[in-house]
């Protein structure tokens, strides 16, 4: 099992814009005794993303950059697989409308199957959300 990783500035808006807009179901939120997210972990059936906030205090993080700390470029993505075209088509719906949000390619059938888009969140991390499932046996 692979379960990606990532850090956010403002996890509040991050955990909003996953659950409310990409539509991820909230898996478990750790907060500080401030009350700010410390690790949050959203799921997308049996897939799960982990995210918390950057820090300076372990040597793993030095090593780490966010989108906007390197020319607003991104060096691994998310792509998250939907169950029907219903849900995708919802989906994109909701990514259209939301503040912040950057289509990098909308919504199109692909040739190797299933349809996708993909977008940058307002953090700058990039989403690609679609029907194709790469798990499934290939046809043919």
């Amino acid at each position: 099992m692979l379960i990606p990783a990532t850090r956010y500035r403002d996890c509040e808006a991050a955990l909003s814009f996953m659950t409310g807009v990409l539509g991820l179901a909230e898996h478990a939120v750790f907060r500080d005794p401030e009350g700010r997210i410390a690790h949050a972990q959203v799921r997308l059936g049996d897939g799960m993303m982990i995210f918390g906030p950057g820090s300076t205090d372990n040597a793993f993080d030095a090593f780490m950059a966010d989108p906007q700390e390197i020319g607003g470029r991104e060096t691994t993505t998310v792509y998250a697989v939907l169950d029907s075209l219903a849900d995708l088509e919802a989906c994109w719906a909701r990514v259209r409308d939301a503040e912040g949000v950057r289509v990098l390619m909308p919504l199109a059938e692909q040739d190797y199957g299933g349809s996708n888009f993909s977008i940058a969140d307002p953090e700058g991390h990039i989403w690609s959300v679609g029907t194709y499932d790469p798990r499934a046996a290939p046809e043919g």
